[in-house]
């Protein structure tokens, strides 16, 4: 994807913004607009597949809301977005394509040569990929499948299979480990029989530390507990062919360069899901998935969610300076999704120069966390309605329950109602222990209910709306060579732990290595 030589500070658009933002936007006050203008809600509330979004409490006007989606198109923001949908190298830095949606597309969608041809190759993995799922979930002696992988390899697999616990098939329980430390690998393994347990080891190269070192543990205690059949009870998902086979396994699942991790969840990463909850709900999640990728792709920009919600955040952390954001999913299955979203927002955003290698002079991801309602009531609200930030907060609401526990959910739903409005109204409080500033903004997502497809539109969704806010800030949404000093430097500091050589090393760490030893 080629890059532009103005930068999104450099437009029309922007200084426009920053003129409105100093003259009406930073005191504007939502509680006013709403008084003014009845119709506001209708106005700032967007239908897109399985997922209605309320934006209307947050701080924006009409004007400001003009000015963004012009900057938009300033930031040729459809141009790069069909860039992507055609299949060019959209991850310049690492001259890879970006094709995650690829993989949720119908097998007989029309494309381009290009794309067609490895829109085959997916169909034949997937084909395969359910084909095995199917024949885990029908084995009995299988009752414990445990993934290993770290990252993108583990956060959306375990986000899923957890959202849709509804679905999960009876008889068999899901474990994921990721950290290295042993702690979390001990842990799982004290609950299993080697003769019962299917290991999962999720890693594109297999070799990435954490992973493998888990593997390898995890094989080391089936052979010695009893197990002999290492090609029956371990898998892999890589590409790797040749190292999953010298490590004994026989059935490898791939992917392909331009699946990035933390975007790997439809593809054979989601091998965990397809077991947990079947083939066809599988399939079920990527067509709402797709869905929601038609949405980005053909809806115009006014009323394009992906993109509203991606102005929105430009709009936020570089003209109000809010640095973060806060994710409050009303609805316990959704309990993962703020550390999955973590990952796909910071890993992909957190840049701090753009695709031609120069320092952005304004802020890029924010920081994203959170935790579901109401634990998060009785946690950190305290600072979100009076604490001297202000941090934009995301309420994720499902219509329908899952249980039949009558007087519960009304209550939850009550409580996220009453959340949102009570950080937009305030209270008055001469005293001022009890005052509230209110003006707090907040956006609301509705889901009918939680079922495989609004999850996998819900998740396409934030995929998208990243990318917006990353082509905004001309910014590569898709490498992340951030992650990869600590990882080189933890291969000179491990040996040193052992042989207590801490030459050329800074003062403090020379001093924590004598002190961890």
């Amino acid at each position: 994807m080629a890059s532009s030589a103005q930068r999104c500070d450099e437009t029309q658009a922007w200084g426009s913004l920053r003129l409105h933002f100093e003259a009406a936007g930073r005191d504007f006050d939502v509680r006013d607009a709403f008084a003014k203008d009845p119709a506001r809600a209708a106005a700032f509330s967007f239908e897109a597949p399985h997922v209605f979004a309320d934006l209307s409490k947050n701080r924006v006007d009409v004007q400001a809301d003009r000015l963004l989606l012009q900057l938009a198109r300033d930031c040729a923001l459809e141009a790069q977005r069909d860039a992507m949908f055609a299949g060019a190298t959209a991850n310049a830095t690492e001259g890879r394509q970006v094709m995650h949606w690829l993989l949720r597309t119908p097998k007989d969608a029309a494309a381009g040569k290009e794309v067609a041809d490895e829109l085959a190759k997916v169909h034949e993995t997937l084909d395969a990929m359910l084909a095995f799922a199917q024949q885990v979930r029908a084995d009995g002696q299988i009752t414990d499948v445990v993934n290993i992988g770290i990252g993108g390899s583990d956060l959306g697999p375990q986000m899923a299979v957890i959202a849709l616990d509804e679905f999960v098939a009876p008889g068999k329980r899901f474990h994921f480990v990721s950290n290295i430390d042993g702690h979390e690998l001990a842990s799982v393994l004290r609950q299993l029989k080697p003769r019962n347990t299917l290991f999962l080891i999720a890693s594109k190269t297999f070799t990435t530390l954490e992973t493998m070192t888990n593997a390898r543990s995890a094989k080391r205690w089936f052979e010695q507990n009893g197990g002999t059949d290492v090609a029956r009870h371990f898998a892999a998902l890589t590409t790797n062919v040749e190292a999953a086979a010298e490590f004994g396994i026989e059935r490898t699942f791939g992917f392909w360069d331009w699946v990035g991790g933390r975007y790997s969840v439809w593809s054979a990463i989601g091998l965990p899901i397809a077991i947990a909850v079947g083939a066809g709900r599988f399939r079920d999640m990527l067509a709402g998935a797709h869905a929601m990728d038609q949405h980005f792709q053909h809806e115009p920009l006014e009323r394009n969610l992906p993109v509203r919600l991606a102005l929105l955040d430009v709009w936020y952390r570089d003209f109000h300076g809010f640095a973060s954001r806060s994710v409050a999913p009303y609805h316990s299955a959704l309990r993962r999704l703020p550390a999955y979203l973590q990952q796909l927002e910071m890993e992909s955003n957190g840049k701090r120069v753009d695709r031609d290698g120069r320092e952005v002079p304004y802020g890029t991801s924010p920081v994203v966390w959170g935790e579901p309602g109401t634990n998060g009531q009785h946690a950190y609200f305290q600072m979100l309605h009076q604490g001297t930030d202000v941090v934009p907060v995301e309420f994720i609401a499902v219509r329908r329950p899952a249980h039949e526990l009558a007087e519960h959910h009304p209550q939850l739903l009550a409580n996220v109602l009453a959340q949102a409005a009570a950080l937009m109204r305030g209270k008055s409080d001469p005293g001022g222990h009890k005052h509230f500033p209110g003006n707090r903004p907040s956006t609301m997502f509705v889901l009918d209910r939680l079922d495989p497809a609004s999850f996998g539109a819900l998740i396409a969704l934030y995929e998208h709306r990243v990318f917006c806010a990353g082509a905004i800030w001309g910014i590569n949404s898709f490498d992340q060579w951030g992650v990869e000093l600590g990882k080189v430097l933890a291969k000179d500091i491990a040996p040193r732990l052992q042989s207590a050589d801490t030459n050329g090393l800074d003062p403090s760490t020379a001093q924590l290595i004598k002190r961890l030893r």
